[in-house]
């Protein structure tokens, strides 16, 4: 009887740890899916503005739509390295460094809309939503904070483009990396994204550019759900422990994993929507995904410094300047406001309060997003060339 029971248990086990092994590599599968559904959504908002997303850059007069400008134009490409790298360029073309300084602020807020879009995956059930809706928004929260701190010190006193100056004056010189060698992501995902861009040609423009961000947003939306229910079993035990191991053990080992894992696929939008169903779920609490969401905010910066280590000749030094801006920046927003309890927890306070709301009358959270990242943003630049 005993020798029986045994081996009930033993296959009892085995088939418990089929059963999580094939678990976890659909997550890894749907992990995938939801790279390749940004992707489609980022090209599809590409496809739709004709290629001219360079154009959205040519209004900015002053530092107010320098930094509307960049929040639109990553809200709507859905990616500030793709932003930033666009912004490297144009000062390697020509663009005053001082022009583009808010253009790189702005463009962290406008990458917190793909893991806010995440969110609303988990819109069917009040709780996680609440949770989900908070874990995305406390990176919004964060962003604004920052650029209320930054903006106007940059505006009087120019300190990130000094600090950014110095420090390119000392690295330029060095050896050309090229980006595209170094985003395997990209590549992985290419496959998938290159077929249903073709695949969207057979529809006549915009229309194939809307029909690809339709079915980003829905991908998005069917492996959110399925990712909530795996990782709902999957989340228990040693499993759990793994996470926790490299998030849940305190702000810097979270902050160095939101950066490493940020560098590895160059998408802090990638990064921080992956938390979102972890949270949304259950797995870690707001506190814990917070750091989290800030090392993305630093690893994002290395598509933009391999992009400027690529330029040559004689405005190299403010095409690396203003990458180089950008880390300090980032950095410098995590040591300033996580770093002053009274400023860390604002972010949380604001995204605690906006997922309450949200989660109790839905139309407040699209409200929210639409407000914040094409409204108001587009009210602001219509005003601006009205008066111009």
């Amino acid at each position: 009887m005993a020798t029986l029971e045994t081996a009930e248990s033993d296959d009892a086990i085995i088939r418990s740890g089929l059963a999580s092994f094939v678990n976890w590599i659909l997550v890894l599968g749907l992990i995938y899916l939801l790279i390749c559904a940004v992707g489609l959504t980022g090209s599809g908002f590409k496809s739709a503005t004709g290629g001219h997303a360079k154009e959205l850059f040519a209004f900015a007069t002053n530092p107010f739509l320098g930094l509307i400008i960049g929040t639109v134009a990553t809200a709507l490409i859905q990616s500030s390295s793709t932003v930033t790298s666009i912004i490297v360029g144009l000062v390697a073309g020509g663009l005053p460094v001082a022009t583009a300084v808010p253009m790189v602020m702005g463009a962290n807020i406008g990458t917190t809309i793909t893991n806010t879009i995440v969110s609303l995956g988990h819109v069917r059930d009040k709780e996680e939503f609440r949770r989900a809706f908070a874990a995305a928004t406390v990176h919004d929260y964060f962003n604004v904070l920052s650029v209320l701190i930054f903006l106007p010190l940059e505006i009087y006193f120019g300190i990130l483009e000094k600090a950014g100056y110095i420090f390119a004056e000392i690295m330029v010189g060095g050896e050309s990396m090229s980006v595209k060698s170094f985003n395997y992501v990209k590549a992985a995902t290419a496959p998938v994204v290159g077929s249903a861009k073709e695949f969207s040609h057979i529809l006549p423009a915009p229309f194939d550019g809307v029909s690809l961000i339709v079915l980003g947003i829905a991908l998005i939306f069917v492996t959110i759900i399925f990712i909530g229910k795996l990782l709902k079993s999957l989340m228990i035990g040693r499993a759990k422990a793994i996470l926790h191991t490299a998030i849940g053990r305190g702000p810097v080992a979270g902050i160095s994993s939101g950066t490493l894992v940020t560098v590895l696929v160059q998408s802090s939008s990638t990064t921080t929507s992956l938390m979102v169903p972890l949270a949304g779920a259950g797995v870690f609490g707001l506190r814990e995904v917070y750091p989290f969401t800030l090392g993305a905010n630093i690893g994002t910066c290395v598509t933009a410094l391999l992009a400027a280590t690529a330029v040559t000749g004689d405005n190299a030094v403010f095409a690396l300047q203003i990458a180089l801006i950008h880390l300090i920046y980032n950095t410098a927003g995590v040591l300033v406001i996580y770093g002053l309890p009274f400023l860390r927890v604002l972010p949380i306070y604001g995204a605690e309060w906006l997922a309450r709301i949200g989660s109790e009358r839905k139309l407040y959270a699209l409200a929210y997003i639409l407000g914040v990242f094409f409204v108001f943003p587009g009210v602001c630049l219509f005003i601006s060339q009205m008066n111009s």
